[in-house]
């Protein structure tokens, strides 16, 4: 097996380290992670600058650019062939409800699905984190890796994988969470008596929706969250059939051509 290994937290990450070294027994562990932390970068692509890559050890590449760079990169140049499964990891906090929208860790994986590549990404779900959790965190990765090599994804499908800290009572299939944004902005005032703002300096904040990956983390489990690519809502064509109406037929034509 041929395994792709990143991260947003940087070359130098503990979780990236241990995430390789879980998944060695499985195969060849390439990594090809960016060369600082690049947290919260969501789904960037690097356009208007050229990137650098070194390998700076055998198997072990650097790259000045995000985690979707270096997945895109990984696979189409980096990399003696196409990977088998791209695992994104281990991130530093977790990646739950509307979080993953920002995350780089997660939108590596997204990046290897969009290059038809089986992957998942995996987050410690607290800040800090003992060695002992990162570890606990690369074996549930082995696990799930072999579980992926062996019976395969859905069509369209990457995982979000919470691993909390502490005692680990089991995994649980969950859905996305939903955040309370509360508090999101930190103002402060600087030596020379001008303000600066810190965002994303509130405490997060979940809604206790049952079967989320919130609730499952909260309650000593690993949530497993399927995602895929296709962001389309469609409960809500209903409400938006007025829309539709013959008021407005000139800008929507008939659904059922």
């Amino acid at each position: 097996m041929l395994i792709l290994v990143t991260n947003d937290d940087g070359i130098h990450s503990i979780g990236l380290t241990l995430l390789a070294e879980a998944l060695a027994e499985l195969g060849r562990v390439i990594v090809v992670a960016p060369d600082r932390e690049r947290s919260a970068v969501s789904h960037s692509l690097t356009l208007h600058s050229p990137l650098r890559a070194e390998e700076i050890r055998p198997d072990i590449h650097v790259v000045d650019g995000t985690p979707t760079d270096c997945v895109n990169l990984g696979i189409h140049g980096l990399l003696p062939r196409r990977p088998d499964l791209v695992v994104s990891g281990i991130n530093r906090g977790g990646n739950m409800g509307e979080d993953i929208t920002y995350s780089g860790t997660v939108s590596a994986a997204m990046e290897a699905l969009l290059m038809g590549v089986p992957a998942f990404a995996v987050s410690l779900a607290c800040q800090g984190g003992r060695l002992e959790d990162y570890r606990s965190a690369g074996e549930i990765a082995l696990e799930l890796a072999r579980m992926i090599l062996r019976y395969g994804l859905p069509e369209d499908t990457f995982l979000n994988v919470n691993v909390p800290a502490g005692q680990i009572k089991g995994l649980r299939m969950t859905r996305q969470g939903k955040r309370r944004y509360e508090d999101m902005i930190v103002e402060k005032i600087d030596p020379r008596g001008r303000k600066y703002y810190w965002i994303g300096g509130g405490k997060s904040q979940f809604e206790p929706i049952a079967g989320s990956d919130f609730m499952a983390v909260e309650g000593g489990y690993v949530s497993v969250t399927p995602l895929h690519l296709d962001l389309t809502n469609y409960r809500s064509f209903d409400g938006l059939s007025n829309w539709c109406s013959s008021e407005h037929e000139k800008f929507f034509t008939d659904q059922s051509e």
